[in-house]
C-alpha cells in the first residue's frame, strides 16, 4: 500500500498540492477579433465558462511576441505579449478577472531556447566570434575539415541535426555552428552564462510583480548541457514506435543524455524558488521534465526547487490496469518521501488527446472513438480520485478528438523538417467550438480559425453540450464539484481494495480521510461487466458512463443458515465509478 500523502489538507497558499489546473491553448481558446485567432481577450470573455467548472487555477501557453515558427514557443520578448493576441494591459484584466472569479493564473516559462528573432541572437549575428553576445548561446566550431561537420551528434527532438552553421559575413555557412535542440529558429542558451541565469530571473520578477501566480516551465530538464559537450553514444539508434507509446513528436525521450536531465539544472531552480518564496502568497512551479525514471523526477521536486512536475508515465501507462497501478504506487512512494504531490495528466498540447490515444481498434481497422471517450471519460474520473494535483487540456471537458487534418493545414516544425513522418501535434491544436453549425463553431466572430475545425465537432460544441445532461461537459462540471467536496480527496491515504488488487482487469481503491466517509474508486477495464464485492455498498457518487447498476444477488450463506439477499453494483466495461465510503 503507498503512503499516505503528507500536507494535503493544506493551507490556501498549498493550493498547488491539491489542485486542479486547466491548460489554455490561447491561439485555439477564443478568438475576440475575429482574425482566426484565440486572443488574450477571447480569453477574458469566457472566465465565467472556467469558473463554472470548478477548476483552481488555468496555465496559459505562450502570448509572448513571436514569429511563431513553434506555436509561441519561440519566443522573442519574455516581457512582452504578441500584439495579434492583446497587450500588457488585457494580462492585468485576465489576472484581475480569474482572481476575482477564484481562479489563479500560470503563465509558460520557455528558458531552454529564444526565438531566433530575440535581440540577444539578432546581436549575436552582428558580432565577432568571442564577443560576449556569443557566449549567451551555445556556439563552438565545428568538427572535420574546415569545420563542416556539427560540433557532435545531439540531434534535434524536431527531426533531424541539433546544430545548424551560423553565417558567415557573406551569408553562406561558416564554420560556426549554433546548437538547437528544436527547430532551427529556437537557439539554444548557455545556463553557464551568468547573465542567461540573471535575465530569466529578472523575467520571473516582472511577471510576479504583474500578479500572475506561477510558471508551468517549458523543456525543464533541457536548460544545462554536459559542458564537454559528447557524442551521444545512443543518438543514431532507431527511435522507438511512437504508436507504442502515443509520442507522435520526440517529447517522450526520457533517456539521460549530455543534453537532457543533467545536474546542475538544480541550482538554477533553487534560485527560482527563492524568488518565488519571496512573494506574498509564495508563487508557484511545474515543471516539464521527462527523465528517466520517478526518483529522477523526484530530485526535481525538493523542497528548495520546484513545488510540482508533470508525471508522464501515468500518460502513458495506457489502458491497462497492472501498468496504471505500479505507476500510481511508483509516483506516490517517490513523491512521498520527499513531500511532494503528484501531478497528473492525460492530455496537452504536444500529445494525442486522450479520447483518441486510449480508443482501441475497432473492426474496420479504424479507432473506435465511441469506446475511447468512454474510456477517456474513466481515465479522468481515475486520476481526479488520486493524491495530488491535476492538470486539464482545453477542450478534453468537450470530449473533442484529435483533429485528422490535410498536409497543407499542418504548422508543426516537426512536419516540416521529417517530411511529414513526424510532428503532428497540430491535432490536438484545432480551436475548440462553442457554438453553432458552420465554422468557426462559435470559436470567434468571424468563420474562420487558423486550424480547420472537423465539421463533427459542431455536435461537440459548448452550446450543444450545455443543454445535455449526459454530456461529457457536464460530467466535468460534476465530476469536479463533487472533488472539492469530498475531503477524503483531498486528505485522505490510499489503499487498494483487496478483493480488486490483482485482478487483471480492474482497479478498485478507497481514500480514507482522517474524519468522515470515504471514497471507493473503481475502473473497469475489461469488456465485461464487472460485479462489485457486496461490502462496498452501493451509493454512487458519480459514474462515469450510466452503466452502473445495482442488482440483489444472494450471499454464500454458512452452512445451516438460510441464504442472505444483499445488494451489490455492476459496473459495464470502460467505466469508473465513485461509491460513498
Amino acid at each position: 500500500m503507498p503512503p499516505a500523502m503528507p500536507g494535503a489538507s493544506a493551507p490556501e497558499d498549498q493550493w498547488w498540492r491539491t489542485g486542479v489546473v486547466y491548460q489554455v491553448y490561447p491561439r485555439s481558446f477564443a478568438d475576440a477579433d475575429g482574425d482566426g485567432i484565440g486572443d488574450l481577450p477571447g480569453l477574458i470573455s469566457r472566465l465565467d465558462y472556467l469558473a463554472d467548472l470548478s477548476i483552481d487555477a488555468i496555465w496559459v501557453s505562450p502570448f509572448y511576441p513571436s514569429p511563431l515558427h513553434d506555436g509561441g514557443y519561440d519566443v522573442a520578448d519574455y516581457r512582452g505579449v504578441d500584439p495579434r493576441l492583446g497587450t500588457l494591459d488585457d494580462v492585468r484584466a485576465l489576472v484581475a478577472g480569474a482572481h476575482q472569479r477564484g481562479i489563479r493564473v500560470l503563465l509558460d516559462i520557455v528558458p531552454n531556447h529564444t526565438s531566433s528573432e530575440h535581440p540577444w541572437f539578432r546581436e549575436l549575428l552582428a558580432s565577432p566570434p568571442g564577443s560576449p553576445a556569443w557566449d549567451r548561446y551555445l556556439v563552438r566550431l565545428g568538427r572535420g575539415d574546415g569545420h563542416q561537420q556539427p560540433p557532435n551528434n545531439w540531434p534535434s527532438v524536431f527531426s533531424g541535426d541539433g546544430w545548424s552553421p551560423l553565417p558567415g559575413p557573406d551569408g553562406s555557412p561558416s564554420a560556426w555552428w549554433y546548437l538547437h535542440l528544436f527547430d532551427t529558429t529556437q537557439p539554444d542558451l548557455n545556463w553557464a552564462n551568468p547573465e542567461v541565469i540573471a535575465e530569466f530571473e529578472d523575467v520571473l520578477a516582472f511577471w510576479f510583480d504583474l500578479g500572475i501566480d506561477g510558471f508551468r516551465i517549458d523543456v525543464a530538464h533541457g536548460l544545462v548541457k554536459d559542458p564537454a559537450l559528447p557524442d551521444d553514444p545512443a543518438a543514431d539508434a532507431p527511435p522507438a514506435d511512437p504508436a507504442a507509446t502515443g509520442d507522435d513528436d520526440g517529447l517522450l525521450s526520457e533517456r539521460r543524455t549530455p543534453y537532457w536531465d543533467q545536474d546542475g539544472v538544480h541550482a538554477i531552480y533553487r534560485g527560482w524558488r527563492a524568488i518565488a518564496d519571496s512573494y506574498d502568497p509564495p508563487r508557484v512551479f511545474c515543471g516539464e521534465a521527462w527523465v528517466e525514471s520517478e526518483e529522477r523526477l523526484a530530485r526535481y521536486l525538493r523542497p528548495d526547487e520546484l513545488h510540482t512536475s508533470f508525471n508522464f508515465e501515468f500518460l502513458k501507462a495506457g489502458w491497462d490496469a497492472e501498468r496504471m497501478r505500479e505507476v500510481i504506487d511508483h509516483t506516490i512512494t517517490t513523491h512521498a518521501a520527499i513531500g511532494a504531490p503528484p501531478t497528473w495528466v492525460l492530455s496537452n498540447h504536444d500529445v494525442i488527446r486522450h479520447r483518441t490515444r486510449l480508443a482501441p481498434q475497432g473492426a474496420d481497422g479504424e479507432p473506435d472513438l465511441d469506446r475511447g471517450l468512454l474510456r477517456a471519460r474513466a481515465a479522468t474520473a481515475l486520476i481526479l480520485a488520486l493524491p495530488g494535483s491535476a492538470y486539464l487540456y482545453q477542450g478534453e471537458e468537450l470530449g473533442l478528438v484529435e483533429a485528422d487534418l490535410p498536409d497543407d493545414a499542418r504548422q508543426d516544425p516537426a512536419w516540416h523538417r521529417s517530411g511529414g513522418t513526424d510532428g503532428f501535434r497540430d491535432g490536438c491544436r484545432v480551436p475548440i467550438p462553442w457554438g453553432g453549425v458552420t465554422a468557426s463553431y462559435g470559436f470567434g466572430p468571424a468563420d474562420q480559425s487558423w486550424l480547420p475545425q472537423p465539421p463533427a465537432w459542431a455536435a461537440l460544441s459548448v452550446a450543444v453540450q450545455e443543454d445535455d445532461p449526459e454530456s461529457t461537459l457536464r460530467f466535468y462540471r460534476g465530476i469536479l464539484r463533487l472533488r472539492r467536496s469530498q475531503a477524503a480527496l483531498h486528505d485522505g491515504s490510499l489503499s487498494w481494495i483487496p478483493e480488486l488488487e490483482h485482478h487483471p482487469d480492474a482497479l478498485g481503491l478507497t481514500r480514507q480521510g482522517a474524519q468522515g466517509p470515504g471514497v471507493h474508486v473503481i475502473v473497469n477495464l475489461g469488456d465485461q461487466p464487472l460485479h462489485l464485492p457486496a461490502g462496498l455498498g452501493t451509493e454512487v457518487l458519480i459514474g462515469s458512463s450510466d452503466q452502473v447498476v445495482s442488482l440483489n444477488a444472494p450471499d454464500q450463506p454458512e452452512q445451516g443458515s438460510p441464504a442472505q439477499t444483499q445488494a451489490h453494483l455492476v459496473i459495464g466495461p470502460d467505466t469508473c465509478v465513485w461509491l460513498r465510503g
